[in-house]
């Protein structure tokens, strides 16, 4: 009879190394295996994992590339002692954080397509603008690549600043447009997984877990002005939220210590 573990295996596509490299890592980002630890043979690994030596041997060889092990001939596979966080990109959870983390990046764009269908939309994503322009990009990191963009930009917004919009990020650049007024904007986010296209331009293996971004700007006569699909690499995103923010927020304003909170800022509809 199978045992957990191998039934596990079984429900995923992903090739079994990336599997056990992913529990491994796992160990390894969570403290079980500490930096300058020695780990278990590659025998002793294939016995835990239920798995074929090579098998091991190609999970080991993928941590080696990402740092995160030290393979020593004759002595066995130690732990990095420096070990970088590779969950490095903090997710924006405010409109000003949101463009603050933007400002610096420098989109590498793929295809830009000025006379595109229009993005679809959904009840509470405001309306459709008269024409679209979409821009696709990559975004990287030490040279590698953690995110795709799809983005579709109401055409009289890009006419505004095309040379601007094809070299740096979109959000900042509208953030700087004074005649712009901001009505609402939302991003959801769902745990995906990568298809050819996005395997390829993030060089990762196909199927890898993705954290897919969907994130909708309105103007405020309600028109969708910014409709961008972002797909990152799982393994370098982190999420934290002030679940008590507001609270502190309130009792800052019941002392007298804090003005009128504005929600989007000062192209918003309360800023007006």
């Amino acid at each position: 009879m199978a045992s957990k573990l191998l039934k596990s295996y079984d429900r995923s596509r992903v090739p079994l190394y990336i599997q056990v490299a992913s529990i491994m890592r796992h160990r390894i980002q969570s403290g079980q295996w500490s930096p300058g630890q020695k780990i278990s043979t590659l025998e002793e690994l294939e016995r835990e994992f239920e798995v074929a030596r090579v098998t091991v041997r190609q999970a080991v060889e993928v941590l080696n590339e990402e740092g995160l092990l030290d393979v020593r001939q004759g002595r066995g596979t130690f732990v990095s002692k420096h070990t970088q966080d590779r969950h490095w990109l903090q997710l924006a959870t405010s409109w000003s954080s949101l463009v603050t983390s933007l400002e610096d990046n420098v989109p590498e764009t793929i295809t830009v397509e000025k006379n595109c269908p229009p993005p679809q939309l959904e009840e509470g994503d405001g309306q459709l603008a008269p024409e679209y322009v979409r821009l696709c990009s990559v975004q990287y990191r030490n040279a590698e690549p953690y995110s795709v963009v799809h983005l579709h930009l109401a055409r009289y917004i890009f006419d505004k600043n095309a040379k601007r919009f094809m070299v740096a990020a979109a959000l900042p650049t509208i953030d700087a447009m004074d005649d712009i007024l901001l009505g609402e904007a939302h991003e959801t986010l769902v745990v995906g997984s990568a298809d050819p296209e996005i395997a390829d331009l993030m060089k990762i293996p196909l199927g890898s877990p993705t954290m897919q971004c969907r994130c909708i700007v309105t103007d405020d006569k309600d028109i969708a002005i910014y409709v961008a699909d972002i797909i990152y690499r799982s393994d370098c995103i982190k999420l934290r939220i002030d679940l008590l923010g507001a609270k502190a927020d309130r009792k800052k304003r019941a002392d007298g210590e804090a003005g009128p909170v504005k929600l989007m800022g000062r192209k918003s509809r309360t800023a007006r």
